[in-house]
């Protein structure tokens, strides 16, 4: 055999182990991820459910036509519907909006394991002091302010993994958001806590992933 030939059989048997071995991992990622979509589709996870049950408000101040400075604490009810699959909180950022406009800073809840069908309450503060706000929306603000009805939308972004049994699937983007009609003109409709006043929501939340 000349050595050209035994070269050219060398390249050729070379390829075949390569595109075996690229078979082989193709066909192994195929099934894997069969395997992954057959486990997904009888588990059938649900999204986390959301409840903003209240809103205290101890300070919502417009004091300029564009300056808010504002001090709120909500309560937010989390429940885990699935009953085989856990959730795993990483840090979520509580914050409240105003005609899609951020009015206050972000809040961190710590990260945290929700277990199957397992409930978490939590109550974060959310502030904003000296925020600078559309024009339009303080004019707004501070003419809601007056009518007793202040419309807030209350959102939550973080990231959140599923776990079953030993497994723990990759990152997911949550987002919820939980409309909040405030009835700040009304007293007797709140619970006087300390310096601010109470005001039961029940409000259910907009969840997306």
């Amino acid at each position: 055999m000349s050595l050209e030939k035994e070269c050219t059989h060398h390249k050729e048997k070379k390829k075949r182990i390569i595109w075996r071995l690229c078979a082989g991992l193709i066909i192994f990622n195929f099934i894997l991820l069969l395997l992954i979509l057959l486990i997904w589709a009888v588990l059938q996870p649900k999204k986390p459910r959301f409840i903003l049950q209240d809103a205290t408000v101890f300070n919502f101040n417009v004091s300029a036509p564009n300056i808010l400075t504002s001090s709120i604490q909500v309560t937010i009810y989390s429940r885990n519907p699935n009953d085989k699959i856990g959730i795993y909180y990483d840090k979520l950022d509580v914050y409240a909006t105003y005609n899609n406009q951020q009015i206050t800073y972000y809040t961190a809840i710590p990260s945290v394991y929700q277990g199957h069908k397992d409930v978490n309450v939590w109550s974060p503060f959310i502030l904003g002091n000296n925020v600078p706000i559309a024009p339009y929306n303080g004019v707004q603000l501070t003419s809601d302010q007056s009518n007793g009805a202040l419309q807030l939308t209350i959102k939550i972004d973080g990231r959140v993994k599923w776990k079953v049994g030993t497994f723990t699937s990759g990152r997911y983007h949550l987002h919820a958001a939980c409309w909040a009609n405030i009835p700040l003109g009304n007293r007797g409709t709140g619970i006087s806590v300390g310096t601010g006043i109470k005001y039961q929501l029940s409000q259910s939340c907009r969840v997306s992933l």
